[in-house]
């Protein structure tokens, strides 16, 4: 049995509940006028169906204003708004049969006009159930809430693609400036349903595929002027007034509007300098190829960098199409300085601290390296020698000395820290000029400074009418860029040539010659291809009278000839002919010899003009022979034609095709370094008879001992790789050994 206490309790809540329910009124009264409002409100607020063609029920709104009153009085409304969510929930099944109509007809046909119809009956649903703003915003949001959250959880994955077309359409209209009144309707249907909201991701994925299709069409392979700037002038002309419709929705004027998109203008902004980014970094080869026509591209690349952080996708795309399309044994080096080059203008450009030419380039200046012909296409590009004529270097570019690494001047008030993405080994300078640069790529300038010898040395031998003013001027360019110091030798072998015209132009007023020979000084000059070919007969005697000239003038001096060197003009005279033929000394040697019998082997030419190569010795018959001086009587025995032979014996002779472009036989820098290592080889034979297998860095070590070693150990070890395949030496695990 309950106490007295608690019954008193109860007795004065049913008290209380009846008094807030009776209002105060005498007896029921009240009672009973919230039963009828309750009743009232209740029918009011039922879901319909509007699908039923039978007439609604109309209600006196003042009456419904009145009600709603009565049960607000009564406090009675959160019970309301579960009675009324519970009615609407049973009637979910309405809007369900609704959709499945509509996605049925629009997956049929796949037309978004489908979607258009579900969206605006779906907005007359919603219209139509939505309770009176009297009931305040508590029962509307809750409403709102349940209406979403069932039509989201029936409408089908292929819903999307229909907002997806509906979307495209307003924006394709919105940019063509023929928008139609309907777009802004549809609009605020999204808005009503809160579709903006759950598909705002799809909704701008639209207009980034819009933006991404633009840029590629205005701008791709268009390199010559920035485009960023015409990009934003379209963005707000034409993707700005679309957007204002899903992201700044009612906003009532521009500052509002402005302040809305703020957040989504700049994702919009970041794509499209993403785009443009990812563009020009697909076409980063061509546009280096194509510099400085390219130079627009290249600003709008470095803008987008500085927005957009993509600097490592940048390296990785240029590295991997310079790997494809330039580091491989097909290409030129001429062509491969010539994209190093522009790689090195067009990344200052990009990127002026040079993070990013330090990466690109690390690749190209290795590859460059192990090639063997690196250094004379850099040096024949200093002395303007290129085949093709370009220059590796602008004319207009001012002459600077090469620039040398510096260390880090911290109390320099220009001094910057390093870029976040610069590795361990970058090192920042300043900006230095292009042929320092590409010097950099070895270790020491010594190797140029070999190379220049030698193409210096052949462009002075190759003169003909002694005017060497153009030599001079690069000897004089190349002094400011390498220093004095370095560019002796160059000056001794200048002034060699000179000496030589003015000694020949002695000899000559003392005794007429012939002869015009070029007298070099030997220690000076780079080595010349020895021969053991000894000229007869009349050269000879010219030779030593020239040689006794030279003694009385220059009695401190002795000529040491290299007779396979030069050119030698004839005059043949025949019985029945006389011809002139200017050829080489082997050629004017064997054509001498033909004048003491006129019949000779090759063997018997080969042993009277100095032992020279059988090879060279046939080729240099067939040169007469092609003149229809000689005749080749059997295989190996050629005969003196002192009348001509053949069906036109009157033609005219063919003549030596003059070697206009070939350089004299200079030794090159690489060809010097290999028979220098000739001459250690005896050293390494003896280490490794008497120590056995030996690591490439002992030998190194070992070999510093020798006197005039200077050689690296990748030198050494790309002589000992090449003794390996002519089978003198082996090597296994790292350990050198001779070869069985």
């Amino acid at each position: 049995m309950a106490s007295a206490a608690v019954r008193a309790q109860v007795a004065a809540k049913w008290q209380e509940s009846f008094n807030r329910l009776n209002r105060n009124e005498p007896g029921i009264s009240g009672l009973l006028a919230f039963s009828e409002a309750w009743t009232l409100a209740i029918e009011f607020l039922k879901p319909r169906d509007l699908n039923d063609p039978t007439p609604q029920k109309q209600y006196d709104l003042n009456q419904v204003r009145a009600a709603f009153g009565v049960v607000s009085e009564c406090r009675r409304l959160p019970v309301m708004m579960e009675v009324f969510l519970e009615d609407m929930r049973k009637s979910q099944h309405l809007i369900t049969r609704e959709v499945e109509a509509h996605m049925a007809l629009y997956e049929s046909n796949s037309d978004p006009e489908a979607i258009r119809s579900l969206v605006y009956r779906l907005v007359e649903w919603y219209n139509a159930w939505k309770p009176t703003a009297d009931l305040g915003p508590t029962m509307i949001s809750a409403y709102t809430l349940a209406f979403q959250t069932h039509i989201f959880s029936v409408l089908p994955p292929s819903f999307a693609r229909g907002i997806k077309a509906l979307v495209s359409a307003t924006l394709q209209r919105t940019v063509s400036q023929s928008q139609d009144p309907q777009d802004r309707v549809l609009w605020q249907a999204f808005d009503t349903l809160s579709l903006i909201d759950r598909y705002e991701t799809l909704i701008a994925s639209i207009g980034y595929e819009f933006i991404e299709s633009y840029v590629e069409e205005t701008c791709a392979r268009k390199w010559s002027e920035p485009m960023l700037a015409t990009l934003r002038t379209w963005m707000i002309d034409k993707i700005v007034p679309w957007m204002l419709y899903p992201f700044a929705r009612g906003a009532t004027n521009a500052d509002e509007a402005k302040t809305m998109m703020q957040g989504v203008g700049s994702r919009f902004d970041f794509h499209m300098h993403k785009t443009l980014c990812n563009l020009r970094t697909k076409e980063i080869f061509d546009i280096i190829v194509d510099f400085p026509e390219s130079a627009g591209a290249l600003q709008d690349l470095k803008e987008c960098l500085a927005r957009v952080d993509q600097r490592a996708d940048l390296v990785q795309a240029l590295r991997q199409a310079n790997n494809k399309r330039l580091l491989h044994p097909g290409a030129d080096t001429k062509d491969i300085l010539t994209h190093y080059v522009s790689t090195i203008k067009c990344l200052r450009i990009v990127d002026p601290p040079g993070v990013l030419l330090f990466k690109v380039a690390d690749p190209t200046r290795r590859y460059l390296r192990d090639r063997p012909d690196t250094i004379r296409c850099i040096v024949a590009s200093l002395v303007g020698d290129g085949e093709s004529g370009d220059s590796l270097v602008d004319d207009n570019d001012p002459i600077q000395p090469l620039q040398q690494p510096e260390m880090e001047n911290y109390s320099d008030p220009e001094w910057n820290p390093e870029p976040i993405d610069a590795g361990p080994d970058f090192r920042a300078s300043k900006s230095s000029d292009i042929i320092s640069t590409i010097v950099s790529i070895y270790d020491t300038k010594d190797l140029f400074i070999k190379e220049l010898q030698v193409l210096l040395a052949q462009r002075l031998l190759a003169v003909k009418d002694g005017n060497f003013d153009r030599e001079r001027r690069n000897v004089e360019i190349l002094k400011i860029r390498f220093g004095e110091a370095a560019l002796q030798v160059c000056e001794v072998m200048l002034r060699d040539m000179t000496d030589s015209r003015r000694i020949d132009q002695h000899v000559q007023s003392q005794t007429a010659s012939s002869m015009h020979p070029t007298i070099i000084s030997r220690h000076f000059w780079p080595a010349l291809e020895s021969s053991d070919m000894v000229m007869p007969g009349q050269f000879q005697i010219l030779q030593e009278q020239y040689a006794k000239e030279f003694s009385v003038f220059k009695p401190d001096k002795v000529l040491r000839w290299l007779p396979h060197l030069g050119r030698v003009h004839l005059q043949l005279e025949l019985e029945d002919r006389t011809l002139e033929a200017d050829v080489p000394p082997l050629e004017a040697a064997f054509i001498e010899l033909f004048s003491e019998k006129d019949v000779w082997t090759v063997d018997e030419l080969v042993l009277r003009s100095g032992s020279v190569n059988r090879n060279a010795a046939v080729k240099a018959l067939a040169t007469w022979v092609d003149m229809h001086v000689l005749k080749e009587e059997s295989e190996g025995i050629f005969r003196l034609l002192s009348v001509a032979e053949g069906p036109t014996p009157g033609s005219r002779p063919q003549a030596p095709k003059p070697e206009t472009g070939e350089l004299p036989p200079v030794m090159s820098v690489q060809q010097q370094q290999a028979e220098q290592m000739k001459m250690y080889w005896k050293f390494i034979e003896g280490m490794l008879t008497n120590l056995g297998s030996l690591p490439l860095d002992r030998i190194q070590s070992m070999l510093k001992f020798a006197p005039g070693y200077d050689r690296t150990v990748e030198q050494l070890g790309s002589f000992m790789e090449a003794a390996r395949r002519e089978g003198l030496v082996n090597v296994k695990d790292g350990m050198w050994r001779l070869g069985k």
